[in-house]
Formats: structure tokens, sequence, C-alpha cells
């Protein structure tokens, strides 16, 4: 079935997306990113409804939305800190969504995306706003998580069993 739309008007932007920020405190990420795309319809670059779509997503991580998705928001993302900060955010959330999923190999999966975000906090951490410590306290949570789960490690080096008959 397919519908038309019905367009926001331009002066509840600012109220629209309180609400997309209380539904994401409400814990539920999919009104949250329908706001937030109907503000983009109308300012494709707003900064805050690209920041809040994209925290709506990672929320969806595990629940059949891929960081793909929010890592298409984050492309479309102006500044080199804010690029930077929430690449960290999309390694990071999704190491726990991983982690959720408890399958084989997920906590060197996990591992592997907790340093990767480690490294994007580190990047958005030199050019971050004075007083932002943001990426730093992101960093340590990460560190934390990897100091205290004996699950998160790296991957060991897999030796190659030949193939019999040969």
């Amino acid at each position: 079935m397919k519908f038309e739309l019905k367009p926001i008007h331009k002066d509840a932007i600012p109220e629209a997306l309180d609400k997309a920020h209380l539904y994401r405190l409400l814990n539920e990420p999919v009104q949250a990113q329908s706001i937030c795309l109907d503000v983009l319809r109308l300012e494709p670059e707003h900064p805050k409804a690209l920041i809040t779509l994209l925290l709506a997503l990672t929320d969806q991580f595990g629940a059949g939305v891929s960081p793909a998705k929010a890592h298409e928001v984050l492309a479309r993302m102006k500044g080199d800190y804010e690029r930077a900060y929430y690449a960290g955010l999309i390694a990071e959330r999704s190491a726990h969504a991983r982690l959720r999923q408890s399958s084989p190999g997920a906590g060197f999966d996990a591992y592997d995306l907790f340093l990767e975000a480690m490294k994007h906090y580190e990047v958005a951490e030199q050019i971050r706003p004075a007083a932002n410590d943001d990426a730093i306290l992101r960093w340590n949570t990460c560190a934390r998580m990897l100091m205290r789960t004996g699950d998160l490690r790296p991957r060991p080096d897999e030796e190659v069993s030949p193939v019999f008959g040969e």
C-alpha cells in the first residue's frame, strides 16, 4: 500500500525534534526516526535531525536495522568532529548489538568494534570543541567494557587445516 506523506510546517521543526528526543527516551526509536525523516524532508541538512535520526537508527541495531543505514546518515553530516564522534558511536553501538546476539564469535567481533570506536573517538578528541569531553567519556566507556568483560578479546590466529586427500 502506498500513501502520500503529509508535510509538517517549518515552524513546527523545533517541537517535532523535541518529540523525537522524547520518543528515543521512551525507547520508541521508530517514532523518533519517522519524525526526523519528516524534518529532513523540509531541511535535508538539519544537524539536530541528522543526529537524532542516526541515534534512533543505532537504537535499532540488532532489531532489523544495519549499521549501513546509520553510515548513510553519517555521510550527510558536515563537521569533521561530528563525523568522527558519530562514527565512533556507530561502532560502539554495533559492538553492543553484536554482544546481545551472543552468537559464536560475537565477543571477537565486539572487541574489534570497540577498538574501532575508540579510534574514532581519539580523532574526535583531537578536534573537539572547547569544553566538550564527550569523545573522552565514550572512549573511557569502551575501555572499561574491554577491561571488565573477559569474552571481549582479539580473535585468535586461526590455522588453516589442510583439506583431506591432499
